[in-house]
């Protein structure tokens, strides 16, 4: 009785309502938890790298190149200033700029290296950057293996390869796309340079801070099973309230 009562024509909307609103509070729960996994899996990937010996590429690279992002690795060679590029949109000590990437000639192939950040001032034009054509002969670069990304940051529309010219302002690092228009083959990862505090002659590298807890997605995911519940078993005692209320 108390069920046809629930699914009655005065009560049906609500009841619709309050189903609904558990559905969506359990699966934002659920996408909490996935979240939560998925973070899990990013620590573990980068506890394991981290622990792991550092990697010569000058050595023989790795089929599983691209599963190693946030490796220690190193590599000698020689830098390719005639077909670097930068990536729009960085900052460093308060001022904006960019991130200079020059590829890296060596024994076993080319790479990509993330030399650091570079003032906007001066350096909206590649001809400023010769400035930054040095060291010049072999070098030794040490730093992590890191994966490009297509995410797109700033106002300006990502470049088009036209077939005609390098593009020389990017706004990320897409691996796919730099690679079309760079003359000879890259690895599909690109080096980032260990950071050095008191170093200050740009292009100044840059390491990210990796937060490598479990933030706060399995509370968030209690909160959203909470509210689910609270909705789904409270309502039908507000119902009988309310039904008993009018009687």
């Amino acid at each position: 009785m108390f069920l046809l009562k629930m699914f009655s024509r005065a009560w049906l909307l609500t009841t619709l309502l309050v189903v609904a609103g558990s559905a969506v509070c359990v699966r934002l729960g659920i996408w909490q938890l996935d979240r939560l996994e998925q973070r899990r899996a990013f620590n573990s990937q980068v506890n394991s790298m981290r622990a792991a010996p550092a990697l010569n590429l000058n050595g023989e690279i790795p089929a599983d190149l691209i599963s190693m992002e946030w490796r220690a690795a190193q590599v000698s060679g020689e830098y390719d200033f005639e077909h670097q590029f930068a990536i729009r949109n960085q900052a460093w000590s308060d001022q904006y700029g960019f991130h200079l990437i020059t590829p890296l000639k060596f024994s076993g192939g080319v790479i990509l290296v993330n030399r650091g950040f570079i003032p906007f001032e001066g350096n909206d034009n590649p001809q400023g950057w010769a400035r930054y054509a040095a060291p010049v002969g072999a070098v030794t670069v040490a730093g992590q293996i890191r994966l490009g990304n297509d995410v797109q940051i700033g106002g300006k529309p990502e470049a088009n390869l036209d077939g005609q010219s390098p593009v020389q302002f990017w706004n990320s690092l897409d691996m796919q796309k730099i690679s079309a228009q760079i003359p000879y083959s890259v690895l599909p990862v690109y080096l980032q340079p260990n950071a050095d505090p008191a170093d200050a002659t740009y292009p100044i590298p840059q390491q990210p801070e990796v937060d490598l807890t479990e933030g706060s997605h399995f509370g968030y995911a209690l909160q959203w099973f909470s509210f689910a519940a609270i909705l789904f078993f409270g309502y039908p005692f507000y119902l009988r309230k309310q039904i008993a209320e009018r009687k």
